[in-house]
């Protein structure tokens, strides 16, 4: 998949365990400005409502040459099989899991979304995942040391 956008602080935020690509339901005008990168997945989330799936709070800009434009945060529909969005509303379901974001791409010319199932992390996993990161990197800037 050819990323155009991350959700950055979802794996800071949860710890995913699972994810699946669904599809997108987009008028014209919103595949043309996500093809051009104007989009933003800061901030959204994924509800079940009547057995389907919908991206909140997405924000995709309205493309500047069209004719119509599209509302920037609508809810948009996910399209999964029913197995899948059965998976995904029971994970819903349960407490303190959440279904999130992570990436939206093009593949073989369609708008695809990444999306994680996982556990809201703690403030002091929070910590963890940012000191684990930090000891990575200096050793790794350590390592770039000694071979000069």
């Amino acid at each position: 998949m050819n990323v155009i956008a991350r959700h950055r602080r979802a794996s800071f935020d949860y710890d995913i365990t699972e994810k699946m690509i669904a599809g997108l339901v987009l008028s014209g005008s919103e595949v043309k400005s996500v093809k051009a990168g104007h989009v933003s997945l800061k901030g959204s989330f994924i509800v079940a409502h009547n057995g389907e799936l919908y991206l909140v709070n997405a924000h995709i800009n309205p493309y500047s040459f069209a004719a119509v434009n599209h509302e920037p945060t609508r809810s948009r529909k996910l399209l999964l099989h029913r197995k899948q969005v059965d998976q995904v509303s029971q994970a819903l379901d349960q407490a303190g899991l959440s279904a999130v974001p992570l990436v939206i791409g093009v593949e073989r010319g369609l708008i695809k979304l990444e999306i994680g199932i996982g556990r809201g992390k703690k403030r002091f996993d929070k910590r963890e995942t940012t000191m684990r990161r930090e000891a990575a990197r200096e050793a790794a800037r350590a390592i770039s040391d000694k071979h000069q």
